[in-house]
């Protein structure tokens, strides 16, 4: 009788441990097929605000026919059905590079910068993008968790009775590893600073740089420490 008691015991916590190790797969499976309709809900909003930011360039820059036609090329593979997140990743990040030359040729366009349509898409795409990484990474957290279980014993065992593979990572690679940024060509650029700060608003002097030959009228008659003052001199001086 005690042996038969430790058999059912052991049978029931083997029982217990595969319902238990089967449920937590199956849990952190959902979780990350979750995530993934999270990332392709955003995608398929970048996406359509892309279209219509092509659209609206189209109208000041119909000419620039090759960096459009890119776009839509890009945005057309990008939207391609049954992609797996490592090949969305490759497509996405193709569509990154072309829509920054698209943003490099409406640099060339200040009637177009100055678009309020144009500066509301530039708003969501921006926005969008923001919420893709966080997606990402919300999605990569949990196909690192259910990998690790699929890996690691004795829940590898469980996942392969039950036919529990790993799940692919949804990662940027190369140049669009960062998260992608819409600022129409300001990334790279130098940009002055504000007028006030070359004192037009606040009344002083702007001061060049450190090394630099003084330039404008009288630059060539400054005098040397070295040197006395003359009368020239002082008398201004005293003038002021």
């Amino acid at each position: 009788m005690l042996i038969a008691a430790i058999v059912v015991v052991v049978i029931i916590a083997l029982v217990a441990f595969v319902i238990g190790s089967y449920n937590g797969l199956v849990k952190l499976r959902n979780l990350v097929q979750e995530a993934w309709r999270q990332i392709d809900v955003e995608l398929t909003r970048r996406h359509d605000l892309i279209g219509n930011l092509v659209e609206t360039v189209k109208g000041y820059a119909a000419h620039e026919r090759g960096t459009l036609e890119d776009v839509m090329r890009a945005r057309g593979a990008a939207m391609s059905p049954g992609q797996g997140p490592a090949q969305q990743a490759a497509s996405e990040g193709m569509l990154t590079q072309a829509l920054g030359r698209l943003i490099a040729v409406a640099e060339a366009y200040p009637d177009l910068k100055a678009n309020q349509n144009f500066l509301a898409l530039q708003a969501e795409l921006s926005s969008t993008e923001d919420r893709i990484a966080s997606a990402r990474r919300y999605y990569n957290a949990n196909v690192r968790e259910l990998n690790t279980k699929v890996e690691t014993v004795p829940s590898n065992i469980i996942a392969g009775m039950f036919h529990i593979g790993r799940a692919e990572y949804f990662e940027a690679t190369g140049e669009t590893r960062e998260a992608p940024r819409v600022d129409f060509g300001q990334r790279e650029a130098t940009i002055p600073p504000p007028a006030s700060y070359a004192g037009s608003e606040s009344g002083g002097a702007a001061y060049p740089p450190a090394g630099a030959a003084p330039s404008g009228p009288g630059a060539g008659s400054a005098t040397s420490p070295d040197e006395p003052p003359t009368a020239g001199s002082s008398g201004s001086g005293s003038a002021s």
